[in-house]
């Protein structure tokens, strides 16, 4: 697991992210390479801006009890698993708009460091750990970059 607080690991997914183009095609999935890229930056969303409603108590007790094992677990995830509604992109991003978004977001979570992320609250799971963070961030980015062959 790469970790996502350290520059040169960083730097590695940021290049991964740089080799997709606009034309790149899914090896399995629905989304277009645009819509996963701003897919990608609703994690970061929820970290850094406001633009989505936490969830009421109900659902935040699902959500840590079922999904943050999933989330911040080491174990992969499936090919064309279920994702949470906040996270489906359905109409056409300006592909070159969202990359640099993403990029932004992965150096700003890097730069913060892994201090600022100990104990942070997230916004579906409660306080997580800065090694269930860097596993969050690490471990969706790399799912989605491999979707696309990079």
């Amino acid at each position: 697991m790469k970790n996502m607080f350290n520059e040169k690991e960083t730097q590695t997914v940021v290049d991964r992210i740089k080799k997709l183009n606009s034309e790149a095609q899914p090896l399995w999935g629905k989304m277009s390479v645009d819509q996963m890229l701003a897919h990608c930056n609703v994690t970061y969303e929820m970290v850094y801006d406001k633009k989505h409603p936490k969830p009421n108590a109900f659902k935040r007790w699902m959500l840590k009890a079922i999904v943050k094992p999933i989330v911040v677990g080491d174990k992969p995830y499936k090919k064309n698993s279920r994702t949470a509604p906040e996270f489906i992109i359905t109409d056409t991003k300006n592909f070159e708009l969202e990359k640099n978004r993403l990029v932004d977001f992965i150096n700003r979570t890097q730069r913060l460091g892994a201090d600022h992320f100990e104990n942070k609250a997230s916004h579906s799971f409660g306080p997580l750990t800065n090694k269930e963070w860097n596993v969050m961030f690490y471990k969706h980015l790399d799912h989605h970059l491999n979707q696309f062959g990079v």
